[in-house]
């Protein structure tokens, strides 16, 4: 069981993307802000298996859920 903390670099490790702080932020500059009726998971930068594994750690309150609403506050802005 994996028990360490979740942070905006590993997340983007699991979702296959660059995940050094210069590529987390311009990615954020690139697609934000995120218009609300959107839901993170459901933008379309994302592939099938990016928005699945996004959905699929909100929906079970997952251990990367804390991470993930985190992520979908920085892209409203």
């Amino acid at each position: 069981m994996d028990t360490s903390k979740h942070s905006l670099s590993t997340l983007f490790e699991q979702l296959g993307l660059a995940s050094d702080d210069k590529s987390i932020e311009d990615f954020v500059a690139r697609h934000s802000p995120l218009p609300q009726e959107i839901a993170l998971q459901d933008a379309p930068f994302w592939s099938e298996s990016q928005s699945h594994f996004l959905e699929e750690g909100l929906e079970e309150d997952s251990d990367w859920a804390e991470i993930i609403d985190e992520l979908d506050a920085m892209m409203r802005h």
